[in-house]
């Protein structure tokens, strides 16, 4: 039973209609699977899946100094991000931890859309409404409850959702953004997503998510399957894509994760500049892993992983089976002076399995 405060989003009634299992995430009552997660993991590899998305928070920033402001309050540098384009970044605490992982879109040259997190909304929101007092010019307003968001990913995504738009989805990049009608219907149209495969992410009225949804369903026909909350973790998993809270904590930097890219020092001074600025040298002391099974149990969140002389090394953030690979995967850190070690295993309830620790992502796909 859901607690009496857990939100719904406005697909609420449709995910019933489909007979699909909800369960409690982040706030809201979200589906975890409608039928078979493997049939959706693999619909989304083979031809399309449609995602309700419409937990994720989006803030806005505008303003003659949004740009500035996002600067100061953000790892990535903003303000020189075309119109039209996205980019991957990060929120980080002042002493370096990862807040939250956020896809920031410049809708305009004024206008910024910071997409975040289901369960760090209002963190990143309190965060950046504090950070941006001191730039007079920049405004931040969370409209998280007037959107909705519907993803559409797969191999057939494009041609489905061309059915719908007269955008010029052809001349879309990936990590770009446009303004367009989706049968008839205003959406902000993203190639963006979050399953190693190309598609799209629409940003539409929460009222107008419904027909959207439906659109799309009926243009789909037998290409496009409804797709949980489960589905979408094996395939971002797949694609070793970072899950916050997992393979991202207050307690992780971006550069344990790999992802030092992200970090822009030469934009200037910003929260949490000169803790990243300290360690950006160092090997870091740890390093995130992918790890195939070579037996049949599941590495686990949570789970040990073990050195060859039977020590703790590491631990695993995150794994399931792999509906592509056809084996459990995972991914997880492991202490540097362990990293090149040939014999690491996972301990599962007492039993040490091995596992070949490989280079991520797990799956990519033939563009």
């Amino acid at each position: 039973m859901s607690a009496p405060d857990t939100k719904k989003t406005p697909l609420h009634e449709v995910h019933e209609g489909l007979g699909a299992t909800l369960t409690e995430f982040a706030g809201y009552l979200m589906p975890l699977r409608y039928g078979s997660e493997t049939a959706e993991h693999q619909a989304v590899r083979t031809s399309a899946g449609l995602f309700d998305l419409s937990h994720m928070g989006e803030i806005f920033v505008t303003g003659p100094q949004a740009g500035a402001a996002l600067d100061h309050s953000l790892i990535g540098h903003l303000s020189v991000l075309a119109v039209g384009r996205a980019r991957y970044t990060m929120i980080c605490a002042a002493e370096g931890g990862v807040l939250d992982d956020l896809i920031v879109y410049r809708l305009a040259a004024e206008t910024y859309l910071v997409v975040a997190n289901a369960a760090n909304a209002a963190t990143v929101r309190s965060e950046l409404v504090a950070r941006c007092e001191k730039f007079a010019e920049a405004a931040v307003h969370d409209r998280s409850d007037a959107y909705a968001l519907v993803a559409i990913q797969g191999p057939k995504a494009h041609e489905i959702l061309a059915k719908l738009t007269d955008a010029a989805l052809g001349d879309l990049k990936y990590y770009a953004i446009l303004p367009g009608a989706v049968s008839g219907v205003d959406a902000l149209i993203a190639r963006t997503g979050y399953t190693g495969e190309d598609g799209f992410e629409l940003f539409v009225s929460a009222g107008d998510a419904v027909a959207v949804w439906g659109a799309l369903t009926e243009a789909g026909g037998d290409d496009l399957r409804p797709c949980g909350l489960s589905a979408r973790d094996t395939l971002r998993l797949e694609a070793g894509m970072p899950l916050y809270g997992n393979e991202l904590t207050a307690e992780t930097t971006p550069f344990d994760a790999g992802l030092g890219r992200t970090v822009k020092f030469e934009k200037g001074d910003f929260v949490g500049r000169a803790a990243l600025a300290a360690i950006a040298d160092e090997t870091p002391k740890r390093t995130l892993v992918g790890l195939v099974a070579r037996g049949r149990r599941v590495p686990r969140h949570g789970y040990a992983i073990v050195g060859s002389d039977g020590t703790p090394c590491g631990v695993v953030t995150s794994g399931a089976p792999s509906p592509t690979l056809g084996k459990p995967i995972a991914m997880g850190y492991i202490d540097a002076v362990h990293a090149e070690d040939p014999d690491l295993a996972v301990d599962i309830r007492g039993k040490h399995e091995p596992v070949d620790k490989v280079a991520l992502p797990f799956y990519r796909r033939t563009p």
